[in-house]
């Protein structure tokens, strides 16, 4: 009761993420309260929209900014020996992070009010491009870097599935892409079923640019090209799109994981409703974004019949009988590098115990060609 009566009194904006109609919404409700000539007090914002470990900044979301008026950046520092403030919604719990707070003599905060940003009149018609241009003056005045990182994306990483995405997964940049490409997770899962289909029929491995680009009904653009190269392995310049509507359904609804398989099994499967243990690689390397993958063992031990064949419910009867079928079977050797590197970034990190999203550790694969690095 109290707690109801306290969050009425400081009369928020409340916003259900999973609700594209709340999110239209609570925009709105910004933009009347920025718009309101003093009638309603500042708004609040904390524009990352999530939890990070003070690292960098993260890609700021655009409902702040949409109603073009000026804003008020404010950023916070902890100077504390040991940072128990931070959190990323992982690590210690909150009751944990709490005692460690309360253990030590004082705990400091900083807040500093940066000058007023007035933006212009192309930031004002571009949303996008205002919040980027606030988030470099913010992240100069920390002296932290800025990626391209979203809270979609964060999500993407930490997703509880069985399916563990390692630190160079290429889906990152496929939801980036995807996102310049307004391919809305939302309203992607809804076709998704429709795409399936439709890339079945699709002969495997015969898509041009050309026809991708009708597949998406999106003209072609540099977006597009580099989409459509994150999938290419042919020397004719083809893909296969089963490969795209398997990352898409990765990236919409990454704590999923059994819908996308079984999505992909309607697609791969046989008339006997059966896949090989190529198809199985090809899914598999697909919805985790890595260029290779054994799964030799894995296929073995769920072809039980040793009819070098496996159906949806096979690979599902094993899948929930062996929940860490793929630390098992996929990662021990494949990841042993992914797992050095996350040891790394966690010792890296403000705190020591969020996982670390600076673009430290993946710049330089971007410079080296992050298209190289093909899903398939």
């Amino acid at each position: 009761m109290g707690e109801s009566a306290l969050i009425k009194y400081i009369r928020p904006v409340l916003v259900s993420r999973s609700d594209q109609y709340s999110r239209r919404k609570t925009v709105e409700e910004i933009k009347q309260r920025a718009l309101s000539n003093g009638r309603w007090p500042q708004v609040m914002i904390f524009p990352e929209g999530t939890c990070t470990n003070r690292s960098c900044l993260i890609t700021f979301k655009p409902g702040a900014f949409i109603p073009g008026v000026p804003v008020q950046p404010v950023v916070l520092r902890y100077p504390n020996k040991m940072d128990t403030i931070t959190w990323t919604w992982q690590g210690p719990g909150a009751l944990k992070i709490l005692w460690l707070t309360l253990c030590q003599l004082h705990n400091n905060v900083e807040i500093e009010f940066l000058p007023i940003y007035t933006p212009s009149e192309e930031e004002k018609r571009n949303p996008i491009l205002y919040a980027n241009n606030v988030r470099k003056v913010m992240a100069n005045a920390l002296g932290v870097p800025v990626t391209d990182y979203t809270f979609e994306d964060c999500q993407l990483v930490m997703s509880d599935s069985q399916l563990k995405l390692p630190v160079d997964t290429c889906l990152l940049e496929f939801a980036k892409l995807a996102r310049k490409l307004n391919l809305k997770p939302d309203k992607i899962e809804k076709e998704l079923d429709e795409l399936a289909e439709s890339a079945k029929k699709m002969k495997a491995g015969l898509t041009t640019l050309e026809t991708f680009a009708h597949y998406l009904k999106l003209p072609i653009c540099d977006a597009l090209r580099d989409m459509f190269l994150l999938f290419t392995e042919n020397e004719n310049g083809t893909i296969d799109i089963r490969e795209y509507v398997i990352a898409l359904s990765v990236v919409s609804r990454p704590s999923k994981t059994h819908e996308t398989i079984k999505l992909a099994f309607r697609m791969y499967e046989s008339i006997d409703q059966t896949i090989t243990e190529d198809d199985l690689a090809c899914i598999l390397k697909t919805a985790l974004g890595v260029n290779k993958l054994d799964v030799s063992k894995l296929f073995t031990v769920i072809d039980a019949t040793q009819q070098r064949k496996i159906s949806y419910m096979d690979f599902c009867k094993f899948s929930h009988v062996n929940p860490d079928y793929a630390e098992e079977y996929l990662y021990p050797h494949q990841m042993m590098a992914v797992t050095d590197c996350m040891e790394k970034q966690l010792a890296a990190t403000a705190n020591g115990f969020c996982t670390d999203f600076s673009p430290d550790l993946h710049e330089e694969d971007k410079e080296d060609g992050t298209l190289d690095k093909k899903i398939n």
